[in-house]
């Protein structure tokens, strides 16, 4: 009987509160973007060169928007979700 009342009483708790895991879906939304931007680009013929490959979304959107998601990511694991 005791083991069943230790059971009753240790009810499962999330380690993150709701705010924790909003802000967690925002960042993998900003990597999950960023990586969608820096994709493509490339030539179909090895032979040609195609400049696309070094425009200003692959080169500095894309990795900012990375980055800015693992920033976002790292707040939200820091953030005291108790804390208003």
């Amino acid at each position: 009987m005791g083991e069943q009342k230790r059971k009753e009483q240790a009810k499962p708790e999330f380690i993150f509160g709701k705010k924790n895991y909003k802000f967690m879906l925002i960042g993998l939304g900003c990597i999950a973007l960023g990586f969608i931007l820096m994709a493509g680009g490339g030539s179909d013929d090895p032979n040609v060169f195609n400049p696309e490959i070094f425009n200003w979304r692959r080169i500095r959107l894309a990795p900012t928007l990375v980055l800015a998601g693992f920033a976002i990511e790292i707040y939200a694991i820091l953030l005291n979700p108790d804390k208003e």
